[in-house]
């Protein structure tokens, strides 16, 4: 016997029934391999018992891992396979004792009953910081969900009558804003470059509810420029894809706001369309604003995208070629 197997423990795991067992092991067992690669243990699921065999340190982070996976589904979360993932790289991390907060933060209850929670440290740091302040400014990759939880919280905010109407704008830089020479009315002109935002809130609101509040004008999405001019007052102000704003254009839109509103500036500053000569007005933003009190800029980075597993590799790829 190797002295590394003489060192070997084994711990045991009740499951509550088999429900949760089939919960946390996943389809066809795919957790348990998942848990075993990260950990190099050996795990042996019989009915509901689960008995972890592997060196000391690692059974105990396996232990724990579970056990804290087994309190969240025990509160009525339903864990997917991206979820479970990050879970065990938190654990990896020595970060596991964060799990139970952010899966246990609810933010809105969709039209079809769906829990919208943070699902990773940096989004829930992001709905904290949503809560306290007045403006925050969310940059980070695509699928970190910088405009979707915006957009729950928004209509949480709504449904609390915290606010009065949302407000949703994004810069149509494909159009270089001079919609008057597209053809249609407004509506038409705008709806291509606003596309992503109407899909975000037929799955938050439903589209029937949407049509409603959209008809009765307690939703308004428009683009950038229609902003100039106007004061918004019990709002929640969503700009969003920000990096392509001018400064001048990023300080028109914040010098928007009124009483009882708040507002949210999302965007990816590796991501600018402008045309040369233009900056981005969301890249000098930490420079400007950083210090203010009520203002918060929250980064989201690749380990809190939540897309497919792929997108995060992806980005992780981009990064490194651009550094070379």
């Amino acid at each position: 016997m190797t002295q590394a197997n003489f060192n070997e423990q084994e711990q045991k795991i009740i499951f509550k029934d088999q429900d949760e067992a089939l919960q946390l092991l996943g389809k066809l067992d795919e957790n348990i391999s998942l848990i075993e690669d990260s950990f190099k243990v050996n795990i042996i699921p019989r009915g509901d018992v689960l008995s972890v065999k592997g060196q000391p340190q690692e059974v105990e982070k396996v232990l724990f891992l579970i056990q804290q996976l087994q309190n969240i589904l025990r509160k009525g979360h339903q864990f997917t396979p991206s979820e479970i993932q990050y879970a065990v790289n938190l654990v990896k991390q020595g970060e596991g004792d964060k799990l139970a907060d952010i899966f246990s933060d609810s933010v809105l209850i969709t039209s079809r009953g769906k829990q919208i929670k943070p699902k990773t440290v940096g989004q829930r740091k992001y709905i904290s910081a949503l809560r306290q302040n007045d403006i925050v400014f969310s940059i980070g990759p695509a699928g970190t969900g910088k405009t979707y939880m915006a957009m729950a919280m928004a209509i949480a905010s709504l449904k609390n009558k915290e606010v009065q109407r949302l407000i949703l704008t994004r810069p149509a830089v494909e159009a270089g804003e001079h919609l008057g020479f597209l053809p249609g009315d407004l509506q038409e002109k705008v709806d291509p470059y606003l596309r992503p935002l109407y899909d975000a809130l037929y799955d938050l609101l439903g589209l029937e509810t949407f049509q409603k509040h959209k008809e009765k004008g307690i939703i308004e999405i428009a683009p950038l420029a229609y902003m100039r001019g106007r004061t918004l007052d019990d709002s929640f102000i969503i700009l969003d894809e920000a990096q392509n704003s001018t400064t001048e254009q990023m300080k028109m839109f914040l010098t928007r706001m009124g009483f009882g509103s708040k507002a949210v500036i999302t965007g990816d500053i590796t991501q600018v369309d402008l045309p040369k000569g233009k900056y981005s007005g969301l890249a000098v933003v930490p420079d400007i604003l950083e210090n203010i009190p009520g203002i918060e800029i929250i980064y989201l980075t690749d380990k809190d995208v939540v897309r497919h597993p792929l997108v995060q590799k992806i980005i992780q790829a981009y990064e490194e070629y651009e550094k070379k």
